[in-house]
């Protein structure tokens, strides 16, 4: 008799689960969209331009204009360019699961799909922070007054219309190139601009924008459907970067730390004072982000409206199930100074990208192996080989502003 089994469909098995993986990993790239991959355009094809232990991409600069006419009696004098280099390093990436072959026998959900779904989260997530560290940690820089000082509660700290104006002005002082708008047939110029909601709210509910929705656009204000401010198209997501409590100390501050590690989907976490802690307060869990460095670790919690006291502190989070997204150790900061969100202004092209051909720029599902004397275990993972590069520092513009939903 023939039989249909897993064996002889085991290909198409597991061509739907990595289908599921790059569903997965295509959905949380954000900073991605300001990078291109180095190409043949630069004199490079990506197999060899990932070999040895950095890539250099070289600039030329440009001739001064001609301001003397050409002399009868003498040769005109040949300029010379000055070149400069920028380059970017390989690095690799890769995480995995691994689980008994018990674990498959009495599942009874769909553990296999998720599995694949989760990796293709993870890797995004994971390769997305490198192009976020490229484009978030530049030089070209604008915000009212240091990081530390961010106050929500100050307006001229918030983000607003003239900001907008600000960044347009001086990404095109710098000549940073912008796309052009092929879906218009005038095929309008445009730069990008990747912000959180938080922030996206001041400019939302600001009077120029409210006024607009009112007399000329209601769907601005009642869909919100505002997706372009300027020249600048928004990139409005929850996955943008940001900063917790980096910014000004709160009135009521909350300066602690975990008195006990807490897991991933901690609904509860235990700190070592309750001082200042209330219910609906943003409570960040973490080391405080100061200059350039980066702790994608670091998550934001609010404090529920179950907890009353103690230093038991019941939380809301970004979790699974509403709990917190990632394990903490014991002793790891726990703050409600003023978050901190920055906001980048940019065109196409402004961050580099290579990646290894044979794992490509999604990274590459590993697996399922098996493994033990008895072939009791199976494991699945990605890989990455690849980074980002800022190459060109007037390409981009970091804003940092706070929120007024903080203050």
């Amino acid at each position: 008799m023939t039989v249909q089994t897993t064996s002889n469909l085991a290909s198409s098995i597991r061509t739907q689960y990595i289908e599921k993986y790059i569903e997965a990993a295509k959905f949380q790239r954000l900073y991605d969209a300001y990078s291109k991959a180095i190409g043949k355009d630069l004199g490079l094809v990506m197999s060899s331009a990932i070999n040895g232990s950095s890539v250099q991409v070289n600039f030329a600069s440009d001739m001064q204009p001609g301001t003397t006419a050409i002399s009868q009696t003498a040769d005109i004098n040949p300029q010379i360019l000055k070149d400069a280099t920028a380059s970017i390093t390989p690095t690799s990436r890769g995480e995995a699961l691994q689980w008994s072959e018990n674990l498959d026998i009495q599942v009874y959900t769909n553990y296999g799909e998720h599995r694949h779904m989760v990796l293709g989260k993870n890797a995004a997530e994971s390769i997305d922070i490198l192009a976020a560290a490229a484009a978030l940690k530049g030089n070209n820089v604008k915000r009212a007054t240091a990081r530390a000082s961010l106050d929500a509660g100050t307006a001229t700290h918030n983000l607003t219309l003239a900001n907008f104006i600000e960044a347009n002005t001086i990404l095109q002082t710098l000549k940073c190139p912008m796309f052009v708008d092929y879906d218009k047939a005038i095929g309008k110029m445009s730069y990008f601009c990747t912000l959180h909601p938080e922030v996206f709210f001041d400019i939302l509910t600001s009077g120029a924008v409210e006024s607009v929705g009112i007399y000329q656009d209601k769907e601005i204000v009642l869909n919100w459907e505002l997706g372009r401010v300027g020249n600048f198209k928004l990139l409005v997501s929850p996955w943008a970067k940001v900063f917790g409590a980096a910014g000004a100390d709160n009135a009521s501050n909350v300066d602690t730390t975990l008195s006990s590690s807490c897991t991933a989907l901690a609904t509860q976490i235990v700190v070592a004072s309750a001082s200042n802690i209330t219910s609906g307060d943003y409570l960040t869990i973490g080391t405080e982000e100061t200059g350039s460095t980066f702790q994608p670790l670091n998550e934001r919690v609010r404090v529920s409206d179950a907890y009353v006291s103690g230093t038991t502190i019941d939380i809301i989070g970004e979790g699974a199930n509403g709990g917190t997204r990632f394990a903490h150790d014991s002793a790891v900061a726990v703050r409600n100074a003023d978050t901190v969100f920055p906001v980048l202004f940019g065109g196409p092209e402004s961050i580099a990208k290579l990646y290894a051909e044979e794992v490509g720029p999604y990274g590459k599902v590993v697996g399922p192996k098996v493994d033990g004397l008895v072939d009791q275990f199976q494991s699945l993972g990605w890989k990455y080989y690849g980074n980002y590069g800022r190459w060109v520092e007037s390409w981009l513009l970091r804003g940092e502003y706070s929120s007024s939903l903080e203050a």
